[in-house]
């Protein structure tokens, strides 16, 4: 296929149920059993379930009432951070032995661009079955990827054949593919968009394609522009080893719903006490500070101001989130309080594309 962009060969690797895996892992007793990481029954949210609680409708997010009553054998397990990071850095061990270009977005998936890589291995298919077949081997866990020209293919990709599979999308079956494929499964397009385009009548990537640039500006703004390009294969975002966090941020969901702004007050300096922790650990600062409140009912709400100077200190970061708490009434009792900083000074401004990666047919092996 001709491109506008260079062709690449990304894989995306996504460990199925992380951290739930992880636990099965350490635990044998827990394996083929519904299964929630996070949470219980009487407070807190999911963070992960492993397949068979999902089959009782169990996901991410879902409260662990809800989670409870939808599955009343789930079992709750308490997440265990510094074990899953400590897991994920052996899975990045074994993707640096094939590529440097290695870009996590989380500890559970990564883009690597294999495009030339250390193996010398022309197929990036071939590389992606040794990779999974690697960590099912050296650390015990199953994992899918997606394999194409760029990221964005790759990453819809690794979703078809979960978990413990992988699909391909060579570059002839690009356009084909992009064209069948339903609009919920676009990456970055979430269920309000979704709703926004089917009652515009698109439903399938194809029916996005037939939509002008303006069309598509005129409804959806700058992201319009995205959906027109990716449609049509062309996505340029390079795979980037050290991604710089756009946002830092430390949060704490209440054992007992919180009515009291006292107790507030004490919780919050608490959080801005991690959070500077955080902070300073990654050299960060910020401009935007931002209060987030979930109350007793799940409904959430953020309150955020802007100051003319970057901020990373404690004290000052909590006598600006009182400022927020207090600036207006609290609706209902407080279940969880969070403090981020955005706009930080680690950002910087995007660069033009080089003149070098225009128009660029490439004839890979996949």
């Amino acid at each position: 296929m001709q491109t506008d962009f260079p062709i690449r060969k990304i894989i995306h690797v996504d460990m199925d149920a992380f951290y739930a895996s992880v636990e099965e892992l350490d635990n044998p007793d827990l394996r083929g059993k519904p299964l929630a990481v996070g949470g219980n029954e009487i407070r807190g949210v999911v963070s992960a379930a492993n397949y068979e609680a999902r089959k009782y409708g169990v996901h991410s997010a879902m409260s662990g009432y809800l989670a409870k009553k939808n599955c009343p054998h789930l079992t709750f397990v308490k997440p265990r951070f510094s074990r899953y990071k400590e897991i994920s850095q052996l899975i990045r061990n074994i993707f640096f032995e094939y590529t440097d270009l290695v870009e996590p977005l989380s500890l559970d998936e990564a883009y690597l661009d294999v495009t030339t890589n250390k193996k010398g291995n022309p197929s990036a298919t071939l590389i992606a079955q040794e990779i999974r077949q690697r960590i099912l081997e050296e650390v015990g866990l199953k994992a899918s990827a997606g394999i194409s020209i760029n990221k964005f293919i790759a990453k819809v990709a690794s979703d078809f054949n979960k978990p413990n599979g992988q699909k391909t999308v060579n570059p002839e079956e690009v356009l084909q593919f992009m064209e069948d494929l339903e609009i919920r499964k676009f990456y970055g397009v979430g269920k309000v968009t979704a709703d926004k385009m089917y009652q515009l009548g698109i439903f399938t990537g194809k029916e996005l394609k037939e939509k002008t640039l303006e069309f598509l500006e005129s409804h959806f703004g700058k992201s319009g522009s995205y959906y027109y390009n990716v449609v049509r294969g062309m996505h340029p975002s390079e795979v980037k080893p050290h991604r710089i966090p756009k946002s830092v941020g430390a949060e704490r969901t209440f054992n007992e719903n919180l009515s009291s702004e006292i107790f507030m007050m004490e919780r919050l300096e608490h959080i801005a006490n991690e959070l500077e922790k955080r902070l300073k650990k990654s050299k960060i600062a910020g401009k935007t500070i931002t209060l987030k409140i979930k109350y007793s009912d799940f409904t959430l709400q953020t309150r955020s101001k802007t100051m003319p100077y970057f901020i990373a200190d404690q004290s000052l970061i909590f006598e600006l989130s009182k400022e927020l708490l207090y600036q207006e009434k609290m609706e209902n009792s407080v279940r969880l309080l969070g403090i981020s900083l955005t706009n930080l000074n680690t950002e910087k401004k995007k660069t033009e594309p080089k003149e070098d990666a225009i128009s660029v047919q490439l004839q890979f092996d996949f």
